[in-house]
């Protein structure tokens, strides 16, 4: 064990995208913010499954803009001053005078992708990629009376499987690409989170015929790009609604994202937050950004004008079945209001489905027993975004995303990632000076249990 207990750090993070990228920054700055005092920053290390940082690569079209300002980058909103903002990027790589002048808060997807390469690019010596954490635990028995709590971590690399110690996880394993019930994933049927590498794959002019399934952001860009790249082809959207909807951008509904609709919603009632979702889901589920909306009827319009008809809306369907037929791929289609069915044969599908939460149950594993639950089946998480567990496991568990229940919107957003993570490390930072502080908790309503 000597050689262990040499590798038993404060923090330990699973996964590197931008959630514990935040994080990795928040702990770097309490570091230098104590250079020369007493203390010191905590330790920490990040395993992350791919090769090298990347977030949504295979979203990166061409002039797709971010939904949100520059300045909720990973670190402004808690330090205003820090070196890891969005500014301080543009100002490194020269593009600080242009980007003014470019009077626009929302960069382009592929820039801000850039800015989070470049933060990343500062935390080399404590992350590990191409690593990928297969499973935490208690330590065993003979360990179990060691004078700081910890876990052990399974981390593999390649065919080399090692153990490390952390006093605190920090878990961020991104969301789950959904696919409807049935429909699997081949060379021919993709999800949009897979979308530039599986194009990237096929010869162009093979694609006559191709569909998107979704009515969001990704569903009517993926759709926008085919209609422009494939200017021999038949281009199919394939919609529940009767058409897309409008994100509501606006400054009042805006709030919803700002750091304390956290606390808000955090230790409401159950009502309010009932009604938190029924009002503003609108600002993010299955929406799309006016400008990309009146872009796409534009082309509809100039095609009925010009009296082609390559680009169609398939409204009020949905997609019942997708089988292989010969060389092509056959899409049995579900027309809402008449239940009735046609099949539409492709070249090609895209699946815009969205993402299931963050799920940290197999990871857990058999620690996920001393994880209090409630009623609902869903985790129990104290308003620092640590799981709330049984004596047993005293160590910090904490979730960045999978607390839409608890938290609100931001959960999985980039919104609030900046004064998430800031919490996050002053949980740790707190628990590392006085171990026994209990969490902040709201209210436990009648029903719950744990």
């Amino acid at each position: 064990m000597g050689t262990f207990a040499r590798e038993i750090y404060d923090v330990v993070g699973i996964g590197f995208g931008p959630s514990n990228l935040s994080l990795a920054i928040a702990l770097d700055e309490y570091r230098t913010e104590g250079a020369g005092s007493s203390r010191s920053g905590p330790s920490a290390m990040f395993f992350e499954r791919q090769s090298s940082f990347g977030w949504h690569r295979n979203m990166l079209l061409p002039t797709t803009t971010m939904q949100i300002s520059f300045m909720k980058d990973l670190a402004t909103f808690r330090n205003p001053v820090s070196p890891f903002g969005f500014v301080s990027y543009l100002h490194a790589s020269g593009r600080l005078t242009q980007f003014v002048n470019n009077q626009d808060f929302f960069p382009t997807r592929q820039e801000f992708h850039q800015y989070l390469e470049w933060a990343a690019a500062g935390f080399t010596d404590r992350v590990r990629y191409g690593t990928e954490v297969t499973g935490i635990r208690l330590p065993a028995a003979t360990e179990v009376g060691a004078a700081e709590p910890y876990v052990e971590l399974e981390v593999r690399s390649g065919s080399t499987t090692r153990v490390v110690g952390a006093r605190n996880v920090a878990i961020s394993t991104g969301l789950v690409p959904r696919m409807p019930k049935g429909v699997q994933r081949d060379e021919r049927v993709w999800h949009s989170s897979e979308f530039l590498d599986r194009y990237s794959r096929r010869n162009p002019s093979e694609l006559n015929t191709v569909a998107v399934v979704g009515a969001g952001q990704s569903a009517a860009e993926i759709t926008r790009y085919l209609y422009d790249e494939l200017p021999h082809a038949q281009v199919y959207s394939i919609i529940p609604s009767y058409g897309y909807c409008v994100a509501d951008d606006t400054p009042f509904a805006n709030q919803i994202f700002d750091p304390g609709a956290v606390d808000t919603y955090f230790f409401g009632t159950d009502r309010s937050r009932e009604a938190f979702w029924h009002y503003h889901r609108n600002t993010n589920y299955s929406v799309v950004d006016d400008e990309v909306i009146r872009d796409l009827y534009r082309r509809a319009y100039d095609e009925e004008v010009r009296g082609l008809d390559r680009l169609r809306f398939l409204n009020l369907s949905r997609v019942d079945q997708v089988k292989r037929a010969g060389d092509e791929t056959r899409v049995s289609l579900l027309s809402l209001p008449t239940d009735e069915t046609r099949e539409l044969d492709v070249d090609a599908i895209v699946f815009a489905t969205g993402y299931d939460a963050m799920e940290p149950t197999a990871l857990l594993g058999d620690l996920d027993r001393h994880c209090l639950r409630d009623e609902s089946g869903r985790y129990r998480v104290a308003r620092d975004y640590r799981l709330i567990t049984a004596p047993e496991l005293s160590c910090g568990i904490y979730l960045q995303g999978g607390t839409e229940h608890t938290h609100g919107l931001t959960s999985s957003l980039l919104s609030n990632l900046a004064v998430r993570s800031g919490e996050i490390a002053e949980s740790i930072i707190g628990r590392r000076a006085e171990p026994a502080a209990e969490p902040l908790l709201r209210p436990v309503v009648a029903g719950e249990t744990g």
